[in-house]
């Protein structure tokens, strides 16, 4: 089933792999979904002013982030549950991206332990944490991220409280007892709780995540790791200014896929004057919507240096396993190549800003 044309058809194809309940988890966003839809809505608003007679006879989509050099700037969003979508879960996913050379970012609500997606992968792990009120657990995350040789650390700021996500409300979602939260045992957190008329993520983020969360933390988490730190969930120019006084590394534009705070600013309206403000002081990359190569392009040319890909994954993931989860990244590889062409852009720092019309 790698015969699918665009990520657009993903979706579709993929729910009738799927039981509801995870599809929709998946899919949806918080409340009323606005965030969600703006986040397509606006990037497909903009246009591009292509150049013409320029040699794209070899174009070079790789870019240099945090210090090593890519093929391309797609990396893999993190995202919990895997297996929901197939049995491997985030190995044949990290098995997909890391023939890629692709970073997958794991998630700290991963299926597979971080340990054994390293083993499972032959590319480039990053690793995202969620912060719990349990800091020796957080340590202990961190620590075992570094010792598995993961090469980057990103925290994900947006969530001190998770979004109602009303569609898993209604589905009561529930993890299949034959599925745990792999980081997160043997000491009773492995588990989502058991619940009635409600979302068991959404209780388990209630008793476990840490709310008090703040910037002070932030130089805490640093002292524990030499991983470069990424904040991920910025859409404030104080913020990203914040982010390079505390010495994260790098932030990532983005409002939690529409699945936080409903109305939200899209990311990509939020994207270029936080590109602005912090310069090449910090690294930027975003995430929300990217659905086509010349979605990557918009992104590269309103100044992020990478964009992070997240459900076409997991639908590819469903319909195929590892091929279908790699034939999603090689289809958005391709595109940008092709868009880099027929825009005239034979590199990525050749993709600036006065490539760009609309938007808003």
């Amino acid at each position: 089933m790698t015969g699918f044309l665009n990520l657009l058809d993903l979706e579709g194809l993929a729910r009738g792999c799927l039981s509801r309940s995870a599809a929709d988890y998946f899919a949806g966003g918080a409340c009323d979904e606005i965030t969600l839809s703006e986040n397509r809505r606006l990037l497909e608003a903009f246009r591009i002013y292509y150049r013409v007679l320029v040699d794209v006879s070899a174009v070079d989509p790789s870019v240099t982030l945090l210090g090593r050099r890519y093929p391309t700037p797609i990396l893999v969003a993190p995202m919990a549950f895997h297996s929901l979508a197939h049995s491997d879960g985030e190995l044949a996913t990290a098995r997909a991206a890391g023939a890629l050379g692709a970073p997958l970012i794991l998630s700290t609500f991963s299926t597979a332990s971080i340990e054994d997606v390293r083993r499972a992968s032959t590319g480039p792990l990053w690793f995202q944490l969620y912060v719990h009120k349990d800091r020796a657990l957080t340590r202990s995350l961190v620590e075992r991220a570094e010792a598995a040789g993961y090469e980057a650390l990103m925290l994900t700021v947006d969530v001190p409280v998770l979004g109602r996500r009303e569609r898993d409300l209604r589905n009561a979602f529930q993890l299949p007892p034959e599925l745990r939260l792999a980081n997160l045992g043997p000491d009773g957190l492995a588990a989502l709780p058991a619940v009635q008329d409600d979302s068991a993520l959404a209780a388990y983020f209630a008793g476990l995540h840490d709310a008090s969360l703040t910037w002070r933390d932030i130089d805490w988490l640093a002292s524990l790791t030499r991983l470069p730190l990424v904040l991920k969930g910025v859409v404030r120019v104080d913020d990203a200014r914040r982010a390079v006084d505390h010495g994260a590394s790098g932030i990532v534009v983005s409002n939690h896929g529409g699945r936080q705070l409903d109305t939200a600013v899209a990311s990509i309206a939020a994207l270029p004057r936080i590109a602005e403000a912090v310069g090449d002081r910090i690294e930027v990359l975003v995430d929300g919507g990217i659905r086509r190569g010349t979605d990557v392009l918009k992104a590269l040319a309103l100044g992020a240096r990478a964009i992070l890909i997240g459900r076409p994954v997991l639908w590819g993931l469903a319909l195929d396993g590892e091929a279908g989860a790699r034939r999603v990244l090689e289809l958005l590889r391709d595109e940008l190549v092709q868009a880099m062409q027929l825009a005239g852009a034979p590199d990525v720092a050749s993709i600036t800003a006065d490539l760009l019309t609309g938007g808003g």
